[in-house]
């Protein structure tokens, strides 16, 4: 098996477990790697760290869990695999741009009519997303 399919085999592993605890040292053994080997070689092709990754995918979850209403931010943070509000909510804020309580306030009804996979595409967090769109022109 080369590199990128056992890559891609953590990486698929971080999309189906992401409620379940992952570390480096796991899904390294899951790509046949060392720990550090593993973390390089994910960021030169993924372009972010398996952290990064994971936290990103963990975010994605719990904004489809937020738009319901139904599930507390603190029932979404377990739900996704976070174990720290605090860690969770500062990420959710780095990555969407607002706390988790206030998306969750937010009225998400006009996303009902878009079809799933297209919201997924068009709701997922970015880690460079606030960063490009700051620069100036």
């Amino acid at each position: 098996m080369d590199e990128l399919s056992l890559l891609r085999r953590a990486r698929d592993r971080m999309d189906r477990d992401f409620a379940q605890p992952l570390d480096v040292a796991v899904l390294a053994r899951t790509a046949h790697m060392s720990p550090s080997h593993f973390s390089r070689r994910f960021r030169a092709a993924y372009g972010e760290s398996p952290y990064g990754y994971l936290m990103t995918r963990r975010i994605e979850r719990a904004k489809a869990l937020l738009r319901r209403g139904d599930v507390s931010v603190t029932d979404a943070c377990v739900r996704v695999g976070c174990t720290s509000l605090g860690s969770f909510s500062a990420s959710f804020t780095a990555l969407v741009g607002e706390t988790p309580s206030a998306y969750r306030a937010r009225d998400h009804r006009a996303a009902a009519a878009i079809p799933g996979c297209v919201l997924k595409q068009l709701g997922r967090p970015g880690r460079f997303r606030e960063a490009a769109g700051s620069r100036p022109s």
